[in-house]
Order: structure tokens, then C-alpha cells, then sequence
């Protein structure tokens, strides 16, 4: 399940941003904006659900 605050990656891949990771910051009329931060940049891009997967940020 993805919320805000979920660390998500990209799925689509046509899409530029294809399996980079970020943060969920708002959810609306299926699609999530995520934030992607590097170094001294960051940038919000919207996707629509099901081009988003969450991470499992848990140790194995």
C-alpha cells in the first residue's frame, strides 16, 4: 500500500525517472507526488499509481 511518506520506486520503464527511488509526498485522483532529492537538487514529479512500487526498507 503507498501513502505519503512511503519510500516508492519507479516501475514504468518508459518513463525517465525508471527505477529511481523516492518519497511520497501527497496522494490525489490516483496519482502520487514523489519527492527525488540528489545532492543539491530535488524535484517533485507526479506518476499514477501503478507506475509506483513501494520499498522494503527492512534488513535482511
Amino acid at each position: 500500500m503507498i501513502l505519503p511518506g512511503t519510500t516508492v520506486k519507479v516501475i514504468n520503464a518508459d518513463d525517465t525517472y525508471y527505477c529511481f527511488e523516492g518519497l511520497v509526498q501527497r496522494i490525489s485522483d490516483g496519482k502520487a507526488a514523489v519527492l527525488f532529492e540528489g545532492g543539491n537538487w530535488d524535484k517533485l514529479v507526479s506518476f499514477q499509481l501503478s507506475e509506483l512500487e513501494a520499498v522494503n526498507l527492512k534488513k535482511k
